[in-house]
């Protein structure tokens, strides 16, 4: 387990950098992600960054699941491809907005790696 400082924050993250209790975040808890995964340097995140992030937590409290990026896109009202232009792969929005790492964590990440090379 990692906990990082941010702001006064003591941030519990486990060993791949997830956030450790998903009822923690909040949106200095997603810019001091965000800067640690190298996505901004600059806080708070930008208008469109937030709401895809607070679209996705939405979308898995409620399913226990994460939308396809082209169905969180729609939802927030932004261009078709917006989740990889806001962030540098799902996996890392996913990490940002709090969510628990995923089961097949190793895998995903092999597939995800494989497709953003």
């Amino acid at each position: 387990m990692t906990t990082i400082q941010y702001e006064g924050l003591n941030i519990e993250l486990d060993e791949d950098g997830f956030l450790k209790n998903f009822d923690d975040w909040n949106e200095k808890v997603a810019c001091a992600i965000a800067e640690k995964e190298g996505v901004s340097k600059t806080c708070p995140l930008t208008k469109e960054k937030m709401e895809i992030l607070r679209f996705i937590r939405e979308y898995y409290k409620k399913f226990s699941s994460v939308p396809i990026p082209r169905f969180v896109c729609k939802n927030v009202n932004q261009p078709q491809k917006c989740e990889f232009e806001e962030f540098p792969d799902p996996l890392t929005a996913w990490k940002i907005a709090g969510l628990p790492k995923p089961l097949a964590f190793g895998e995903l990440f092999d597939t995800i790696e494989k497709r953003f090379k």
